[in-house]
């Protein structure tokens, strides 16, 4: 289970429990107790199936509406718009996925940030080691391997190619934490269609000419879109 060193904030215990409440609620998704298109249970009715209060059970719907497993209408109530693929949670510990999503959000910003420099920055070295990361998942690709290393290897290559040891360090520190996104998303991503499995890799060309042509705004916004895309497709069905 991945732990954040957040003891600082006050409702630590109250944000653990909505996300306990929010896993319990992905799964019963996932294993199509509550089926897609379908009304789920009042809040009172949740707070009271799980020993729950309401503002923790409307903290984990917040986040169940945020990565696009419900949607809120109107007077009606709260919709199961998607049902995520059941194999994703066997792939992420009990109690680590909310962890998971989150880490996805501080690397939107983070890698975003990094995708910039590196287009600002970047020399001879750091564009032979981005290409040619680029080819090796490509050539993954063409074999059906995985390459979630290869993956982190071209995200690894744009975090060298800023030029600031921060960026490189924090990928260090952070990196089972940056395997298991790599791993899980690519794992998923073998059960898509071809055209599905190219988008992600045609993400990837798109931010790496952005920076080899020093667009670094451009950079930027193709890399945080790159990220959250991949957050979003831990809970698209297959």
């Amino acid at each position: 289970m991945m732990t954040f060193a957040v003891d600082a904030v006050s409702n630590r215990g109250a944000t653990r429990f909505s996300d306990i409440i929010y896993e319990k609620i992905v799964g019963m998704i996932a294993d199509g107790n509550f089926p897609v298109n379908e009304r789920l249970p009042p809040e009172t009715k949740l707070a009271a199936d799980f020993g729950a209060s309401r503002p923790v059970v409307r903290e984990a719907l917040e986040r169940l509406r945020a990565d696009g497993l419900v949607v809120s209408r109107k007077g009606s109530g709260s919709y199961v718009r998607q049902r995520p693929d059941s194999s994703m949670l066997k792939m992420v510990s009990v109690g680590s996925l909310a962890d998971v999503q989150r880490f996805f959000e501080f690397r939107a910003g983070l890698e975003a940030e990094a995708a910039e420099l590196a287009a600002r920055n970047w020399q001879p070295a750091d564009r032979e080691r981005i290409t040619a990361a680029l080819v090796s998942i490509e050539q993954c690709l063409r074999n059906g391997e995985l390459g979630a290393e290869e993956d982190q290897a071209l995200h690894d290559a744009i975090a060298m190619a800023t030029g600031n040891q921060f960026h490189i360090t924090l990928r260090e520190w952070f990196k089972p934490h940056f395997a298991i996104g790599h791993s899980v998303t690519r794992s998923l991503s073998l059960k898509r269609t071809p055209e599905q499995i190219r988008s992600v890799q045609d993400e990837h060309a798109v931010i790496v000419e952005a920076i080899f042509a020093h667009r670094e705004t451009e950079a930027h916004d193709a890399m945080k879109k790159h990220i959250l895309n991949a957050r979003a497709r831990m809970f698209q069905g297959v």
